[in-house]
């Protein structure tokens, strides 16, 4: 099954992406691990140290970037298992892409905790944390194509209104977004604004369209290609010819996690056909 198999392969990507950010770079764990108001009255009543020399101690620095290349780790590990699993081996394959999927909803939360515990910061994520548990779905014995089109639909619509959220100015415009449009346009600040703004309306009517039948097929459309050039944004915006494997190196990986945001709208593209075929065949029998 098409569906099936692009599910496979964003899986795979989200975690595969993620495990390269986890490894080679950071995350944002220190935003839980130095959270004065949560782990003080722990540290300092069963660590017997003071707050203070907890936070700059190098040792628990080395800590934390142990856990951070753990969860870099078992996302590797869970990419792998996301490409072999099916329904003869679920069983010995699916605990890492469960815990992985565990990881990106945590991931989410110290997202959004770093943004103020912005909510549209949190559910940006919901396609990157809700596909692992659909593919897990997708091999169950009670599988059923038209429930998994309409949970990739409601992820597709939470993820691009928290997207236009941003973009259309109701949380402050992320100062990324403002430099990616300039790098690539050559643009001015007020332009690329402008630019996000409308971004913003179209992911609000996006949000919207796909639910209509009319239309559905044409926002879906559009929700793939806008998905994928977002995602090849991160690198055409941040790549300098003159350190190319650098460049690489360094925003590739987000690219690659946030290429499933053009592909589950395509999955859902894939399984509208397959649920129409399925219904027309039942049809023709009876």
């Amino acid at each position: 099954m098409k569906t099936t198999n692009l599910l496979k392969l964003s899986v795979f990507l989200i975690f595969i992406g993620r495990a390269w950010q986890h490894i080679f770079w950071d995350a944002p764990f220190r935003t839980f691990f130095w959270n004065e108001s949560l782990l003080k009255p722990f540290v300092e009543k069963y660590l017997n140290i003071s707050w203070t020399n907890y936070v700059t101690s190098p040792q628990t620095d080395a800590f934390i970037q142990t856990c951070i290349q753990a969860n870099g780790i078992l996302y590797a590990i869970a990419a792998f298992c996301a490409i072999i699993i099916t329904k003869n081996n679920k069983k010995a394959v699916q605990i890492p892409i469960f815990l992985g999927g565990l990881g990106l909803v945590f991931l989410s939360v110290l997202l959004a905790k770093e943004k103020f515990y912005h909510i549209a910061q949190f559910f940006e994520h919901s396609i990157q944390f809700g596909l692992p548990f659909l593919l897990l779905y997708s091999l169950h014995h009670n599988f059923e194509v038209k429930k998994l089109v309409l949970t990739l639909k409601i992820l597709i619509a939470i993820t691009f209104i928290s997207h236009g959220l941003y973009a259309f100015g109701v949380y402050p415009v992320p100062g990324k977004f403002i430099d990616m449009v300039i790098n690539i346009f050559g643009c001015t600040e007020s332009v690329a604004i402008s630019f996000l703004y409308i971004a913003g309306i179209l992911d609000f009517l996006l949000a919207i369209l796909i639910f209509v039948p009319i239309t559905a097929k044409y926002a879906l459309m559009y929700a793939v290609l806008w998905g994928i050039l977002t995602a090849i944004a991160r690198i055409a915006a941040n790549f300098y010819w003159e350190f190319p494997l650098q460049s690489l190196h360094q925003h590739v990986y987000e690219v690659v996690y946030r290429i499933p945001h053009g592909l589950t709208p395509l999955m859902v593209l894939t399984g509208i056909v397959i649920y129409w075929k399925q219904n027309k065949l039942v049809s023709n029998v009876t």
